[in-house]
């Protein structure tokens, strides 16, 4: 639902990266739990009833669902696709990237490599720079792109997409002591915030947490040793990053993730998905059936569950 900072950009192109809080088993804008009275009430049930269902895996990991088990997607006429070529980069871990060996690895490459062998279909996975990727598709040197592309207005305007298969939700880190305390604006007004400077991140905190005290950081070293230190009481962020960071001995040693997650499309972008030539409706469905069927079967999660083991909603 799914890393770098959310106004992280790479190269020259206009192609963002992607940098919802949870509530039970739905995941909720905290912009709409914001609304009074009962248009706002409306509005919260009607986002519940959208919501994709997630599910928790043995080790109580939450698996993000964007498909409805329940509806299934026509499987669609197969029979003019022989092969897809997929084009990523390899130096974005754990996402896409070249082992030693310059094998290609990660979450995205495995997914294609599924994708491939559920439709019984051929399947290459050529690297290249991030820069060149919509060029290089637009060229026809490649079929789909699988490279952590933020679902845009902006990027819509060039490409169509998959529906996404996950988003980059934002949430907050803590000390372990201060774990077991809510996320809210109220337990944090008065709250020392670090928060990446100039990003989507310190937006949201201004527009949903005006009565914390923001502290801006350069760079997401800094915010991180900031808080190892106690120098402040929360940081907030990327949920990715932040996962890959708690999930490592540094991070393991001092801090967590405090409360849920936070998705907000206005800040965050509506997530990733497999991006192709604007106007290919055929293999914007193809790719979409071949993902929902990844999901019936356990092969997402299981995925998911490979190169997140921390899980970051």
């Amino acid at each position: 639902m799914v890393f770098l900072p959310a106004n992280w950009k790479h190269g020259e192109t206009e192609c963002r990266r992607v940098p919802f809080q949870r509530k039970g088993s739905f995941l909720l804008d905290l912009g709409v739990a914001h609304l009074n009275g009962k248009l706002g009430l409306a509005m919260l049930f009607a986002l519940l009833s959208l919501a994709p269902q997630p599910l928790l895996a043995g080790g109580g990991v939450f698996v993000p669902g964007f498909w409805d088990s329940h509806k299934r997607v026509d499987k669609p006429d197969l029979s003019g696709l022989r092969s897809l070529r997929f084009l990523t980069e390899d130096d974005y871990p754990p996402f896409h990237f070249a082992l030693p060996d310059g094998t290609l690895s990660g979450f995205d490459v495995d997914l294609a490599r599924a994708i491939c062998e559920e439709l019984k279909i051929s399947c290459t996975i050529q690297a290249r720079r991030f820069d060149t990727l919509i060029d290089a598709l637009n060229a026809d040197q490649g079929d789909a792109l699988m490279a952590a592309i933020r679902i845009d207005p902006r990027t819509r305007a060039t490409l169509d997409f998959s529906g996404p298969y996950y988003t980059t939700p934002a949430r907050f880190a803590a000390l372990t002591a201060m774990l077991a305390e809510p996320a809210t604006p109220e337990s944090l007004r008065g709250k020392t915030v670090g928060v990446e400077a100039k990003s989507a991140h310190e937006a949201y905190l201004e527009t949903f947490f005006p009565d914390t005290i923001r502290k801006p950081y350069d760079s997401q070293k800094a915010l991180r040793d900031a808080l190892a230190k106690g120098e402040i009481d929360t940081i907030f962020g990327d949920g990715i990053s932040l996962s890959l960071w708690l999930d490592s001995q540094e991070g393991r040693n001092c801090c967590g993730f405090r409360g849920g997650p936070f998705i907000d499309a206005r800040f965050f972008g509506d997530g990733v998905g497999i991006a192709v030539k604007k106007g290919n409706s055929q293999l914007r469905q193809t790719l979409d059936y071949a993902l929902a069927e990844l999901a019936a079967r356990g092969t997402y999660a299981d995925l998911y569950l490979k190169y997140f083991p921390l899980g970051f909603y």
